[in-house]
């Protein structure tokens, strides 16, 4: 009723809202986030996301709609639960599956995740991103409804428990990697404005029947203007995915999305979670050991034992592409577009530019031992360039390869 009560009226005033409703909603989220005495009540607030919604024409459900849909949120219907709330699969009166997500009512920090998601992505499409259909914001309810992926997140299906694994082949793994890289390549260069996921992990690659990868969970997410080099934030994200520019100072760029992608590309190719220590004789993560295994020339030890055989050549590429990803300085990874580009072709990748994974100094400041370490191995090897976009150092043209049985 207060939703209607909001928008309904003349269609001048209605134009008003969708011109007007966005920036408004804003300021009074950020009063909110705050606790200003001047928005006091969820009835206030609801008020000012309905006037949100209204600006990004997001379809609005009503709270009995969903309750019937997912059959009064039975716990049989539970498919997923994250920080600030759980996931519902649920089946719509016109036989549309849907996912339900409920955010926690209690939770401010999940009121602007709603925001955020309905800012990102309702006004954009990509094959790579999850659709969001509609939200219900009915009393003090945060819901968003997306479209229903039958095979749940890539960390299920490849790392989860042994009933819920699915097989997953190399080709269908490299079809996972470069649909994921695709959909960051147009958060990054084509959305307007761009976006930076900020939370690029195993649990948010959702895939669908074919396992094909849709990207979720905006809730982290930050718009990107066109003209900025990088934002300053409050760190947000998932440990052991965490580019260490921004886990450190808060400097937000674009290749941070990057470098939880090629964490990511080594989940993928190992089935194993950087989470937690990859191998347990050593307790490294996933980065480091993979980097201790290239100096002694023992990468495809990485290669997931479920994997009944591989292109020894591509899986070499695709692990050495993660390595690009990796890289301490921001500056140094590729762009998601250079990305999707090495990982489409038959490419030789020049190793000569590749630094070692390791913590960034502050500009001016000295060298950590990593650091002169990687200077040394590679003095008078070519390294990138951070003012050119060139990629000629990055690869060059290399023959097809051949399944290699395990």
């Amino acid at each position: 009723m207060l939703i209607e009560t909001c928008v309904k009226g003349r269609e001048d005033e209605l134009k008003i809202f969708q011109l007007y409703g966005r920036r408004c909603c804003y300021l009074v989220a950020f009063l909110y986030m705050l606790g200003h005495p001047i928005i006091n009540s969820y009835e206030d607030f609801t008020c000012f996301l309905a006037l949100e919604i209204c600006s990004n024409n997001v379809r609005i459900f009503s709270q009995n709609s969903l309750r019937s849909a997912t059959g009064n949120f039975h716990p049989s219907n539970r498919i997923g639960r994250g920080g600030f709330g759980v996931v519902y699969r649920g089946v719509l009166r016109d036989g549309t599956q849907v996912a339900v997500k409920c955010l926690s009512a209690e939770s401010k920090q999940g009121t602007h995740q709603f925001l955020t998601e309905i800012r990102t992505i309702s006004s954009i499409q990509h094959p790579n991103l999850v659709q969001l259909i509609g939200c219900c914001v009915e009393d003090n309810n945060r819901i968003l409804v997306y479209e229903y992926l039958e095979n749940n997140s890539l960390a299920t299906a490849l790392m989860g428990s042994k009933s819920k694994l699915i097989p997953i082949d190399w080709p269908k793994r490299v079809a996972i990697c470069l649909g994921t890289a695709t959909g960051l390549a147009f958060l990054h260069e084509e959305a307007e404005p761009h976006i930076v996921h900020r939370d690029i992990k195993a649990s948010n690659i959702l895939l669908d029947g074919n396992l094909q990868p849709k990207i979720g969970d905006f809730g982290l997410a930050r718009l990107f203007p066109d003209n900025a080099t990088h934002v300053s934030t409050q760190v947000a994200g998932t440990l052991g995915y965490l580019a260490p520019e921004y886990a450190l100072l808060g400097r937000l760029t674009k290749k941070a999305d990057v470098y939880s992608f090629g964490v990511l590309i080594l989940e993928i190719i190992s089935g194993k979670s950087s989470g937690k220590p990859a191998f347990e004789e050593n307790l490294k993560v996933l980065v480091e050991r993979t980097w201790e295994l290239r100096e002694e020339d023992r990468l495809l030890e990485i290669v997931d034992p479920k994997l009944a055989e591989y292109p020894e050549k591509e899986v070499m590429r695709f692990i050495k592409v993660a390595l690009f990803c990796t890289q301490a300085t921001a500056h140094q990874r590729p762009t998601m577009k250079q990305v999707v580009d090495m990982l489409s072709r038959e490419v030789h990748l020049n190793e000569k530019a590749l630094m070692e994974p390791g913590v960034p100094q502050h500009s001016g400041g000295g060298s950590s031992s990593n650091e002169t370490s990687s200077s040394q191995k590679n003095k008078g090897k070519q390294s990138l360039d951070p003012r050119t976009n060139d990629t000629h150092y990055l690869y060059s043209e290399q023959a097809g390869t051949a399944l290699h049985p395990r």
